[in-house]
């Protein structure tokens, strides 16, 4: 019961505090006004709070950094040598099919991608199980789409799934 009513009771006193101290004022008035904006903040939080992981394979952990420390590398290097060249990128929206729905495995699918130089998360639909993606420079979206399930995907599905 007590969860439900505050669920992040240390959010909360911070919330209410910053509220005081922003507005400058400790009259009654301010005091239920910051109460009640802070326990609607803390809902929404929990609310949206998502789901806890459930990681099945530690090993995989270990071979998706490194895989993923190898493809910043590589991805520095390409766009730095793409600047010193002075050629026009071959940009491309790239829209991939992904087997992975873990929420948290997309969540980190989206870090990696948007961390690594020259491809950026653009649009994920979760009712059609796609995400588009920019790439700064491919020959080959189709190439560069299947690199990315085979590296990722595949891995953050040894983790998640």
């Amino acid at each position: 019961m007590m969860k439900r009513l505050w669920p992040y009771p240390l959010l909360w006193l911070a919330m209410l505090g910053m509220w005081l101290l922003l507005d400058g004022s400790y009259s009654l008035g301010q005091l239920l006004l910051g109460v009640i904006i802070a326990s609607l903040a803390c809902w929404a939080v929990a609310a949206v709070e998502p789901p806890q992981p459930k990681i099945r394979n530690v090993g995989a952990i270990a071979r998706l950094l490194w895989r993923v420390v190898i493809d910043v590398v590589a991805s520095n290097i390409a766009v730095i040598a793409l600047i010193l060249r002075s050629r026009p990128p071959r940009s491309v929206f790239v829209t991939i099919q992904l087997e992975l729905k873990e929420p948290n495995a997309l969540a980190v699918l989206a870090c990696i991608v948007t961390a690594t130089p020259g491809s950026a998360w653009v649009h994920h639909n979760s009712r059609l199980g796609t995400v588009m993606i920019h790439v700064l420079d491919t020959p080959d979206g189709a190439v560069w789409a299947a690199a990315l399930k085979t590296n990722y995907e595949q891995r953050l599905m040894e983790i998640f799934q």
